[in-house]
């Protein structure tokens, strides 16, 4: 019993001998572990091209979600592009130059219509409120829809939401869009350089931001009216994809799914403010103060949605007022244009 006894504690011994001569080398096989399961896991992330329709603070959740790194904690290399138009950031999805697009869901109805068969499918509602603001050439503190009656203005591209919600709000307001001169030729990213051109001919312009606050700024407009607040609540922009895209990466989708929705939790339980220094770094050219100036406008007037589920009333909504404006001439069938399936799981 005393010679097994002795045999084990010589074992020992040896094995601690072992252990501790080996330490520094046990060290560095196991930083080298850990250092080659990190970029084992930074390369299992998935290249995802995204093509959103314009750069701009009305999409505050999507910049939030990236500056917080929330896609790649989802697996996704996010790729950003901005098309500058939903019908350019549309044929970039169609053509699969992007793998999502972010736009307008008109766009995805018109293509629908058109007979495409591998259409665009709408998965995540992002704006719940028209994201543009009416512009003037002079302060008007008691504004009202009517005095644009005869005015000329810069309005959107025929057919786009930016254009139709402004229709949509001259109508509501008892006014026919042909008693204005709008002018719809100005390309998206030009109507700001527009009115505010020593030529310009123009009284009025409908505006995204930061391009209103610039005006204002520059003391070449003033901000007079909300679309957003006028038009009331209105599925202003989501998330779409191809039906192939979809049914083929459908882990991918509900990733993205997922990264966003923790975007729309930081917004509803964070302050303008807070939102404001998160998604700076996406807005270089502009300084702090006038990025929180912008989200508070658009806090104040409730832009963004809880969650990222696109309903069917919204869907109708949206046709209706494609309808007023006399840009479509069949309605398109919510379930196939629409699916909540990864809003709804990641909320849950």
């Amino acid at each position: 019993m005393k010679k097994k006894l002795l045999s084990l504690l010589l074992a020992s011994a040896m094995v601690v001998s072992m252990v501790c001569a080996c330490g520094s080398d046990k060290s560095s096989e196991l930083s080298q572990t850990v250092k080659d399961t990190k970029e084992t896991e930074e390369k299992k992330l998935v290249s995802v091209t995204l093509n959103e329709v314009a750069h701009s603070i009305f999409y505050a959740p999507m910049y939030v979600a990236i500056e917080e790194g929330y896609f790649e904690d989802e697996g996704i290399d996010l790729t950003l592009i901005t098309g500058f138009g939903a019908d350019k950031t549309m044929t970039a999805v169609i053509s699969g130059e992007a793998d999502i697009g972010f736009m307008g869901s008109e766009a995805s109805i018109y293509t629908y219509n058109e007979g495409a068969k591998d259409y665009v499918v709408n998965f995540a509602q992002l704006t719940q409120r028209a994201g543009n603001f009416l512009v003037a050439r002079d302060n008007e503190p008691d504004f009202k829809w009517e005095d644009l009656k005869g005015k000329d203005v810069i309005g959107g591209r025929k057919g786009g939401m930016p254009e139709m919600v402004f229709e949509y709000i001259l109508r509501q307001n008892g006014i026919e869009p042909s008693k204005v001169n709008i002018d719809q030729s100005i390309d998206f990213g030009s109507t700001a350089a527009a009115f505010a051109g020593d030529q310009s001919k123009y009284d009025y312009t409908v505006e995204f931001e930061p391009s209103a606050t610039a005006l204002e700024t520059e003391g070449k407009g003033y901000v007079v009216a909300s679309l957003g607040t006028d038009s009331g609540y209105v599925p202003y922009t989501a998330f779409s994809a191809k039906k192939s895209y979809l049914d083929q990466n459908p882990e991918v989708i509900q990733g993205f799914v997922n990264a966003l929705q923790k975007g729309m939790d930081y917004v509803q339980a964070h302050s303008p403010e807070e939102i404001a220094k998160v998604i700076a770094p996406q807005f270089d050219e502009t300084d702090l103060e006038t990025i929180t100036k912008i989200v508070t406008r658009y806090y104040e007037q409730d832009t963004w949605k809880a969650d990222l589920v696109f309903e069917e009333d919204s869907f109708d909504l949206l046709q209706d007022i494609l309808e007023d404006a006399g840009e479509l001439t069949e309605r398109a069938p919510y379930k196939d244009l629409v699916t909540t399936e990864f809003a709804e799981k990641a909320i849950q």
